[in-house]
C-alpha cells in the first residue's frame, strides 16, 4: 500500500496552495460577508484549466484522476469552500455529460465547459425531494419533436451561470420501479420557459449562487435528452454522485484543515493564566483529537477516491468518505472556535466562516443520515469475503 502522493500531485498540491494563500486568503472575508461574487478568483481557475478537471482530454480538459480532484477541492476549501462550490457542481455535471452524453452532446458542451467558457451545475433537488430522488415532480413529455418540461428545482448551485444545466425529470410518471421513468434534460440557458426565479439565503456557503429554478413548460428539442434514452436519469445521477461525494469529503477536509491552523497558531499565541493556552492540557487533548481526525478523513476520502480511479464499484466507500469527512469537518470548527473563544465567535476572524460552512457538507450529496442508510444496504448486499 502507498499512502505518498507522487512527484507531480506534490506539486500540483502546493501550486494549488500558493493559489490560494496569493487570490483567495486576502479577500475572503470582504467578498464572504457582503455576498459578492467571487468573479475575478473563477477567472483565474478557468484559467488554470480547472474547470476541465472532469472534462476527458479529447475534447480539451484534463481528465484529472478523482485523488487529484479531492487534492483541488482539500486547497481550495481551506482558502474559501464557496469557491470549491463553484467548480464541484460544474465538475460534477461535466462528468455526467462525458460518461454518459452522446457524441452530438459531448462535442457540442464539453470543450466549452473545460475553458470555463460555459459553466453548468446540476438541478436534481426540489423543495420536497432532496436525498429521494425517486420523490421529484418535475415532468418532461413529447410535444411534436420536442420535450416540454415543467416543475421547479432548489437549492441549484451555478443556476445563474449554468449553460446548460442537466436536469432530472420524469419522462413516465407511472413507471414501476419509479426510477425506470426517469431522465436527464440538458437545458440550454435561453431556453424559453426557463428560468432561475430567486437566489435563496444561506447561513454558510456564500460566493456561488444557491438558487430556485422554475421550468415552465419549458421547450427543449429531443436531442437535449442526455445519452439519447429515456428511462436512465437516475441512474446517471448517481454515478455523477459518487465523484460529488470526493468533493464533499475532500471539501469537508479543507474546511477542517483550515479550522485546525488557526486554533494551532491562536494556542501558540493567545496567554492565560501566565502561559501559552496551548500549555494547557484541555487545549492540548483538543488539538490531539482533531488532528487525529483530520488525518484519518484526508486518508478515507483518498481510499475512496483511488478505489473510483481503479474502476472499481465505490458506492459505499464514497459514502463513508463523505459521512466521516463532514462530520470531522463539524467537529474541527466547533473545536477551533471554542479554542478561540469570543474570538472565534467574532465576525473579524474566519473561525465563524468555518463554522457556518461546515454543516452543509453534512448535508449536501446525500444527508449523512441517508448515506448512513446507502452504507449499510452496500455492505449487506455484498458477498462474504
Amino acid at each position: 500500500m502507498d499512502f505518498q502522493l507522487s512527484e507531480e500531485q506534490t506539486e500540483f498540491r502546493r501550486v494549488l496552495a500558493d493559489f490560494v494563500v496569493r487570490e483567495i486568503r486576502p479577500v475572503v472575508r470582504e467578498f464572504e460577508h457582503a455576498g459578492i461574487y467571487p468573479e475575478k478568483i473563477v477567472t483565474q481557475l478557468a484559467e488554470m484549466g480547472l474547470f476541465g478537471m472532469t472534462v476527458p482530454k479529447k475534447y480539451g480538459g484534463l481528465e484529472l484522476s478523482a485523488v487529484d480532484l479531492a487534492l483541488v477541492f482539500e486547497e481550495l476549501s481551506r482558502g474559501w469552500m464557496g469557491v470549491a462550490g463553484v467548480l464541484g457542481s460544474h465538475s460534477l455535471a461535466c462528468r455526467m455529460i462525458a460518461t454518459h452524453g452522446t457524441e452530438e452532446q459531448k462535442t457540442k458542451y464539453l470543450p466549452e465547459l473545460a475553458t470555463g467558457e460555459r459553466r453548468t451545475g446540476i438541478g436534481l433537488t426540489e423543495s420536497e425531494a432532496g436525498s429521494d430522488l425517486q420523490g421529484i415532480r418535475t415532468r418532461a413529455w413529447k410535444d411534436g419533436g420536442d420535450y416540454l418540461i415543467r416543475g421547479q428545482k432548489m437549492w441549484i448551485t451555478n443556476a445563474r451561470h449554468a449553460n446548460p444545466l442537466p436536469v432530472l425529470v420524469k419522462t413516465d410518471p407511472e413507471a414501476e420501479p419509479r426510477h425506470r421513468g426517469m431522465s436527464i434534460m440538458l437545458v440550454d440557458a435561453d431556453t424559453p420557459g426557463f428560468s432561475v426565479s430567486r437566489d435563496l439565503g444561506k447561513m454558510g456557503y456564500k460566493g456561488p449562487e444557491t438558487c430556485e429554478v422554475v421550468l415552465d413548460d419549458a421547450r427543449v428539442p429531443e436531442s437535449a435528452l442526455l445519452g439519447g434514452v429515456e428511462g436512465r436519469g437516475l441512474q446517471q445521477a448517481l454515478s455523477a454522485l459518487e465523484i460529488g461525494r470526493i468533493n464533499i469529503a475532500a471539501r469537508s477536509v479543507g474546511i477542517a484543515q483550515a479550522a485546525f491552523d488557526l486554533a494551532i497558531g491562536y494556542s501558540r499565541e493567545r496567554e492565560a493564566f501566565g502561559k501559552k493556552i496551548g500549555e494547557f492540557q484541555a487545549v492540548q487533548m483538543r488539538i490531539a483529537d482533531v488532528a487525529t481526525e483530520i488525518e484519518a478523513a484526508r486518508l478515507i476520502t483518498w481510499w475512496a477516491a483511488d478505489r473510483l480511479d481503479r474502476g472499481a464499484r465505490a458506492d459505499v466507500e464514497t459514502g463513508m468518505a463523505k459521512l466521516y469527512a463532514s462530520e470531522v469537518a463539524i467537529h474541527a470548527a466547533l473545536s477551533s472556535m471554542r479554542i478561540h473563544g469570543a474570538y472565534g465567535y467574532s465576525t473579524e476572524l474566519d473561525v465563524e466562516r468555518l463554522y457556518r460552512d461546515a454543516p452543509l457538507m453534512a448535508i449536501g450529496e446525500g444527508t449523512n443520515d441517508i448515506l448512513r442508510t446507502v452504507i449499510a444496504r452496500g455492505l449487506l448486499s455484498r458477498s462474504t469475503p
